[in-house]
């Protein structure tokens, strides 16, 4: 029997407070129909939302192709609930995570609260089998160390291991003889080797990475086992992708093997349709807004998205390619309240899904932002949510009112000081990917989604000095359409670390062909067709003596070179005549995504409530604020002095008229 070929491409967007989902549909006229739909996540078990929804969206029987963005990893770190995860290294390094890089938090904080280490000193274990930096052994593996490594893991019950040993992305002989060890004598027992996960420089980052990745995995794969178990009574040629943190996506078998490479994929998903946005409407420099119910996240394109090695999640180093992306704990379920020194602050904590804000009328008692809007009048106060949420204004009230009376003021002055501390945060988060790298960001377009991202546009736009600003179409769900449109594809790297005086041309030249090859081996296993496999190259370099390093399109030596000048003049304001060195090589290697148009603005609004200033938008009127214009999973906040219309795809452009 001939299996389908499917038509239906399904982003899914798992965050902290709702889960989003976008249907792609393909004609037999070639036409494309998308479709939405929103729902609140089921923290405790996440795969229970996309399959309700799924149901909901009504595709029971279709071939789908499923691309899927989660927060499970993120969560599992953030609240350290991963599996009980023994760290293998050389003899004399067991303390090497917990040693970590001796910085402090905060530069003139000099006590502080020690972090517990990530590691306990029981579960990390020293063997042989240690290289040096000239890729020489210095200490053999012995048939001895791995009998008694397997025996003394036995006697821990580590459900996986990390093996990390120095230089060994030099020579990855030990660290695989140690995986073939384990996975005979312990099978069923996830392992990580840095080998394979990170094979770079700096063995701190490497072996975070590697436990990250161990530590993570067994969650993963669980939560994948369940949610692939759920879809089996689709029919044959349906697929699930997952998002990747570096805006890929890649099949669920092969991301169950790489957990610390979808540590952003919700965020992710977001930055992959604001780059497919900005094609739409021909724009390239574009500051990404995601305002979710949780967390707000921040990004400057100028370009093609921007991939850092350097990232980190709460005191985690993440050096695995993830988007360039700056986090805070500000959303619409961030909570309010009085401090010890009785200041009111807005966040980091958030109400998220269960029980969500005041007004939600799920038990929640502590104000959020969200019910600091609706007491602003800048969400409709009786209109229903995506999901079948009714907001109560009552309730948000009593809540507000109760703040209110400890800090001295009115009811609406404390809802407007809550929007104003929390636009506070979210403005000082842009500045640091724009300003304070070299950008002015009155010179791009802010480009505002999430469920609460409308709501703050124009303040945040006018304490930034910008006048333009777009609200997409679907800006509610905007990460799942991220989802759908995504390249399926990875990131290869490996470390090389020539200077310029040594002529590093042909070995870069090499190495690239090495990671090229890897890449299409791994890809043709998977049965994808190669001959349409697109590849892009780079090198992360620094002058010598420097630390940290810039990543810097592969075009030639020469050419490289100047880029490189001219990127750290941008970045820190000056260039030097001391050499430059290559460090790490990277190969970007993807399937382009689902390419299609947006349908007209008739055809991709029509989901949305009918308010009167939706119409008006509808039948082409320019629109002045204040006032609110809601759509199904989102609304914006109209500022006094903004002007919005729609474009032809639906999308609602501001502007600033005075």
């Amino acid at each position: 029997m001939t299996e389908k070929t499917s038509n239906i491409r399904i982003g899914v967007d798992v965050g902290g407070t709702f889960t989003d989902f976008l249907c792609v549909r393909s004609t037999a006229a070639g036409e494309v129909e998308l479709s939405v739909y929103k729902i609140p996540s089921t923290p405790r078990a996440p795969e229970l939302a996309v399959l309700e929804g799924l149901e909901a969206m009504g595709v029971a029987g279709e071939v789908l192709q499923i691309v899927h963005g989660s927060t499970v990893a993120t969560n599992a770190l953030l609240q350290r609930k991963g599996a009980r995860t023994a760290f293998v290294t050389n003899r004399g390094f067991g303390d090497m995570l917990t040693l970590a890089r001796q910085t402090r938090p905060h530069l003139y904080a000099l006590e502080f609260e020690p972090s517990p280490p990530p590691v306990a000193e029981e579960l990390c274990l020293e063997t042989g089998g240690r290289v040096g930096a000239d890729g020489e052994t210095l200490d053999s593996l012995t048939a001895e160390d791995l009998t008694a490594l397997t025996e003394r893991l036995r006697e821990l019950n580590a459900e996986s291991v990390a093996i990390n040993l120095l230089f060994s992305f030099l020579d990855p002989r030990h660290e695989e003889a140690i995986e073939r060890a384990l996975r005979e004598a312990m099978p069923g027992v996830f392992i990580s080797r840095s080998s394979r996960v990170l094979p770079e420089y700096k063995e701190y980052e490497r072996g975070m990475a590697t436990w990250l990745n161990a530590f993570l995995g067994p969650v993963v794969s669980g939560y994948l086992r369940r949610l692939q178990a759920g879809l089996d009574h689709l029919p044959a040629g349906s697929s699930l992708q997952v998002m990747q943190s570096s805006g890929e996506t890649i099949s669920a078998g092969k991301a169950a093997d790489s957990a610390v490479n979808l540590l952003l994929s919700g965020p992710a998903g977001g930055l992959a349709a604001v780059e497919y946005l900005g094609r739409q409407i021909g724009r390239s420099k574009l500051i990404s807004f995601d305002m979710g119910g949780t967390s707000t996240d921040v990004a400057l394109l100028d370009g093609p998205i921007g991939i850092t090695s350097e990232g980190s999640l709460g005191e985690f180093p993440v050096s695995v390619p993830m988007v360039d992306m700056h986090t805070i704990g500000a959303g619409g379920g961030s909570i309010a309240y009085v401090d010890s020194g009785g200041m009111l602050q807005v966040g980091p904590e958030s109400a998220g899904a269960d029980p969500g804000p005041v007004c939600y009328g799920k038990g929640g008692t502590r104000p959020t932002v969200t019910d600091a809007n609706l007491l602003l009048g800048r969400l409709p106060a009786g209109s229903p949510l995506a999901g079948g949420l009714e907001l109560d204004i009552e309730l948000a009230r009593k809540a507000v009112a109760e703040l209110a009376d400890t800090i001295g003021l009115d009811v609406e002055a404390t809802a407007q000081g809550i929007v104003s501390i929390a636009n506070e945060h979210m403005v000082e988060a842009i500045r640091r990917i724009s300003v304070n790298r070299g950008f002015d960001p009155a010179e791009f377009l802010l480009v505002s989604f999430g469920g609460a991202g409308g709501l703050h546009v124009c303040a945040l736009a006018d304490a930034l000095g910008i006048r333009r600003a777009v609200v997409p179409v679907f800006a509610g769900v905007l990460s799942a359409l991220g989802m759908a449109v995504a390249d399926q594809g990875r990131q290869f790297s490996r470390t090389l670390q020539r200077t310029e005086e040594d002529d590093p041309t042909r070995q870069i030249e090499r190495e690239l062909d090495q990671l090229s090859r890897r890449a299409e081996a791994e890809f043709a296993d998977e049965g994808l067709d190669i001959a349409n496999l697109q590849t892009r190259f780079s090198v992360d370099m620094r002058y010598t003596g420097q630390s940290y390093t810039l990543n810097v399109p592969w075009t030639g030596w020469g050419a490289t070179l100047e880029r490189f000048h001219e990127l750290h003049r941008r970045r820190y304001g000056y260039a030097l005549e001391t050499p430059a060195e290559a460090v790490n090589v990277r190969l970007r290697a993807w399937f382009s995504g689902q390419a299609f148009d947006l349908p007209p603005q008739n055809e991709a609004s029509a989901d949305g409530p009918e308010s009167e200033i939706r119409r008006r938008l509808l039948e082409g009127e320019t629109v002045t604020g204040p006032v609110t214009a809601p759509e199904y999973a989102s609304t914006t906040w109209i500022a006094e002095s903004w002007q919005a219309r729609f474009d032809d795809f639906g999308n609602l452009f501001l502007e600033r008229v005075d």
